[in-house]
């Protein structure tokens, strides 16, 4: 109805106060014959819809995703009279559909949804708007997420596993919590209940002063947030943590685990070892494996020095770097689209170019570093766009190309990649490795690609959704997948205690052996 009746879709009914004044009805109704007529008086009340003059088509060819409409056929769910209804609605919408309560991106195609109130004011508990909340982002999915059918769960179950624990959630806390939980169903890294990670646990304002890894499934230290601090705990690079405050990490990462939105494991164990430390200020107590001996350690958290985002595997030091009289090195972490053409010409003579994009782009350069990769016109993506005509549809666009600019690079190029690679650093790999002297080295990405729809839910809360699809030009996916590697290159824990960069070292040995 929210997408499909022209009273709706025109902007005529404020939908959100038509749910809250049916929502009683429909509870009060003895049994599902009576709901049903309830909800017929409710879709006759907005008036006959028009038979449609320029009718809405669909040609599944065009379409990489189609809407999810086999309920409507379904007579143990709905009786017959209901789903004519519903039918002759969906039937008669027309090819130039517009939608009050969504519009795409011009250019882009990405859905925005700048009509859905914020509620911000809202006094909790309130039953009714929290189920608006519910009911808003699981339509949002189901009609306007390009990744629908990369879920992996049965989106209808969510919906009713949803309800209780939304509509009966006594205080704010524990919607936001139980919202946090619900979306991270949807298996997107790019979606979050971002306005409430403050709740996400463990909550605390003090973290230790160590950066934590998942590395071959253990949770290691990896470094340090504060130097003098961190060498002064007795934390070592490469402490395995097992137990914290008498959990064992097993049972932590169960607890935690359904609160971190992610859209793979990867993703999801780099944002755990981001928080994993924090709680309340003072000492807490450890337990970490060193040289395959246990070891117990009482350690201080100290105010948390901010979000692990910021967090990159790359080469410190200069943007571009010589790593020999054969190799250039390139992050992407600092660079700047006009330092490109001066960063190629330097590394013209070399055997092989690393470009480090185990971080997120500085600047976006696709383009402006795949145009020295390529020898002719090369393919490196296509696009799946929503249908506004068709809620849940999405359609192919043309394949995107990268152009060539002289001079070419000759050499050989190593594309590094990790779990911090997400979004434009997994868009800028699909650009770079089009290059047929090209290869990708490392570990699996984070798995979310696209660019990104901001959704409001009542409360003020915030999040988002991958807004388009994002595929291989023979339309294989990348969502949830990510960049894989066509080298595969894990750091280890004695790596890690070595304090040794073995990506980095791999993409050098394969350059050398050319």
């Amino acid at each position: 109805m929210k997408y499909h009746h022209p009273a709706v879709t025109s902007g005529q009914q404020h939908w959100d106060q038509a749910l809250l004044e049916i929502l009683p009805s429909v509870l009060a109704a003895p049994d599902r014959a009576s709901a049903d007529r309830v909800l017929r008086g409710w879709i006759s009340r907005l008036g006959a819809v028009p038979a449609c003059q320029d009718c809405a088509t669909l040609e599944p060819a065009q379409y990489q995703l189609l809407p999810s409409l086999a309920w409507l056929q379904d007579d143990q769910l709905l009786s017959a009279e209901l789903r004519d209804d519903l039918k002759a609605i969906y039937r008669n919408r027309a090819r130039d559909a517009k939608q009050f309560y969504v519009t795409l991106t011009p250019m882009v195609g990405n859905p925005v949804f700048e009509q859905e109130a914020a509620y911000a004011d809202l006094k909790f508990p309130d039953s009714g708007y929290q189920l608006l909340a519910l009911f808003r982002f699981w339509n949002v999915i189901e009609y306007w997420a390009p990744y629908r059918d990369q879920i992996g769960a049965d989106w209808d179950q969510v919906l009713r596993a949803s309800i209780a624990p939304l509509a009966l959630a006594p205080d704010r806390n524990s919607y936001e919590l139980a919202l946090m939980a619900l979306i991270a169903q949807v298996h997107d890294t790019h979606s979050n209940l971002w306005s409430s990670l403050h709740l996400r646990p463990p909550v605390g304002a003090c973290a230790l002063p160590v950066r934590l890894r998942f590395v071959q499934d253990q949770a290691v230290v990896s470094g340090y947030t504060s130097a003098a601090e961190g060498m002064a705990s007795g934390l070592q690079r490469g402490d395995i943590l097992t137990e914290l405050d008498g959990v064992p990490l097993a049972q932590l990462l169960t607890t935690l685990q359904p609160y971190y939105a992610a859209s793979n494991q990867a993703a999801r164990l780099r944002d755990v070892a981001g928080g994993l430390t924090r709680g309340a200020c003072g000492s807490t107590q450890l337990v970490v494996q060193r040289d395959g001996a246990l070891r117990q350690l009482a350690v201080a958290r100290i105010p948390d020095s901010g979000p692990s985002s910021r967090v990159t595997h790359d080469k410190p030091g200069d943007t571009f770097q010589l790593i020999n009289d054969q190799i250039a090195y390139i992050k992407l972490s600092s660079i700047r689209r006009s330092d490109v053409p001066a960063y190629m010409e330097r590394a013209a003579r070399s055997k092989g170019l690393i470009i480090d994009i185990r971080n997120y782009p500085s600047d976006f350069v696709p383009f402006a570093l795949g145009q020295y990769l390529v020898e002719q016109p090369t393919p490196f993506v296509r696009f799946t766009v929503a249908d506004l005509a068709n809620p849940g549809g999405f359609k192919w666009s043309k394949e995107l190309m990268l152009q060539p600019q002289a001079p070419h690079y000759a050499g050989k190029v190593v594309i590094l990649v990790d779990e911090r690679s997400q979004s434009q650093s997994e868009y800028t790999a699909m650009a770079l490795r089009a290059s047929p002297r090209a290869l990708v080295l490392g570990s699996t990405t984070a798995g979310a690609d696209g660019n990104i729809s901001a959704l409001v839910l009542p409360g003020g809360l915030k999040t988002v959704i991958s807004g388009i699809g994002v595929f291989y030009p023979d339309k294989r996916p990348t969502q949830r997948i990510g960049i894989v590697p066509d080298i595969v290159v894990s750091p280890t824990v004695a790596g890690l205690r070595e304090q040794r960069d073995e990506v980095l070292e791999a993409a050098i040995r394969v350059i050398e052996r050319e």
